[in-house]
């Protein structure tokens, strides 16, 4: 079915059609519509879930902990500051190995301030241990939802796994929507670790030196299966949906003799930056970073790299171009731009290319 969606609300027809048995809620802007949306359908009865209005995100994500730990479906959604309130209980999942999925609505964090698009909020959650995709369209919202559900309660992860997607600039943008009948599609979830008054045991109990690393390192073999597992994912939903996605999205990269790469919108914007500077002859490509946990294998080459980053880990750098240089071994011309909501367009994003300084910071905007 063809319809007209903004990213909130594709994120909520999404958690619809995947019916999963528990939704915590806790409004924050600009994530509201998506929890809201999930309430109509509730009140509806087109979606028959248990709906937990909470009050607060640390309480949304305690909830999410406590119903998934039995082995029940669970999904929430936050922003922002939301995001680093339930921060505990966000670390607590992953180390559960607890299948959530949830939607995070990247906005900056305060002071001052500001409700507009940056990464900095879930790239604060890197390394918790939850899987991460970012999105750029309506579609890929959608898509992106429906697929983490599957991925996050395979055997071979049992990860949650957050779906983000820019404040405004998608939230809240309105694009065509083909909402798909998934039946069969997520196959029904079988957590081999749950609980229940059948079979009660301990759960979270205190784990001493001899162990506790042995914990931490099957989560990173879990997040190392999970490659696999996200390939696997892409492939049947792809033969099914006729949608194809991958590790990144690649935009004339083929012959390209320097790449932009982005996260999230700026990359939608940074194709149309890449046909002004391929008419301009200069051999232009862009590279849209979808997973950022695990972070895939770039085929850079011997290009240059324009990375970038919404985001800013102060006395390092660009998050995203560290991420770069970390698995490239090569050094970038490192822009930070679009911070709090800054515009940032394809005609900005072109002079980036043409202005490029491989081994230098540049803060746009920023007189220096």
């Amino acid at each position: 079915m063809l319809t007209i969606s903004t990213g909130n609300n594709a994120v909520a027809a999404a958690v619809r059609r995947v019916k999963p048995a528990v939704v915590a809620a806790y409004p924050i802007t600009p994530q509201t519509e998506i929890v809201e949306q999930i309430a109509n359908y509730v009140a509806d009865g087109s979606l028959d879930t248990r709906y937990i209005p909470v009050e607060s995100e640390h309480s949304a994500m305690a909830a999410c902990i406590g119903a998934s730990i039995t082995g029940s479906r669970t999904f929430t959604a936050t922003s922002s500051h939301g995001l680093l309130y339930m921060n505990e209980m966000v670390n607590w999942a992953a180390g559960a190995r607890l299948p959530i999925v949830m939607a995070n609505v990247n906005r900056a964090l305060g002071p001052g301030w500001n409700v507009w698009a940056e990464h900095t909020d879930s790239l604060q959650a890197r390394d918790t241990g939850w899987l991460q995709i970012y999105v750029s369209t309506v579609q890929e919202a959608y898509d992106a939802v429906v697929m983490a559900f599957r991925i996050a309660e395979d055997r071979r992860v049992y990860l949650p796994v957050m779906v983000n997607l820019d404040g405004f600039t998608l939230s809240h943008i309105t694009q065509q929507l083909y909402v798909s009948d998934i039946d069969g599609f997520i196959p029904p979830m079988e957590l081999d670790h749950r609980i229940s008054p059948d079979d009660p045991h301990g759960y979270g109990c205190m784990t001493g030196p001899q162990d506790y690393f042995r914990i931490r390192y099957d989560i990173e073999r879990s997040m190392r299966e999970s490659y696999a597992v996200i390939q696997e994912t892409e492939k049947a939903f792809a033969d099914r949906f006729s949608r194809s996605y991958g590790f990144t999205d690649e935009y004339r990269c083929e012959d390209a003799d320097v790449l932009v790469i982005t996260l999230g919108t700026l990359g939608k914007e940074a194709e149309v930056a890449v046909d002004m500077l391929r008419d301009e002859g200069i051999a232009a490509g862009s590279m849209r970073i979808r997973w950022f946990r695990p972070f895939p294998p770039l085929d850079t080459r011997d290009r240059e790299l324009v990375v970038i980053d919404r985001d800013y880990s102060f006395g390092c750098g660009g998050i995203l171009a560290d991420a770069i240089r970390a698995q490239t071994k090569r050094d970038c011309f490192s822009v930070i731009a679009g911070i709090g909501g800054q515009e940032v367009t394809y005609r900005d994003i072109a002079g980036f290319v043409r202005d490029r300084r491989i081994g230098e910071e540049y803060w746009f905007g920023v007189d220096a």
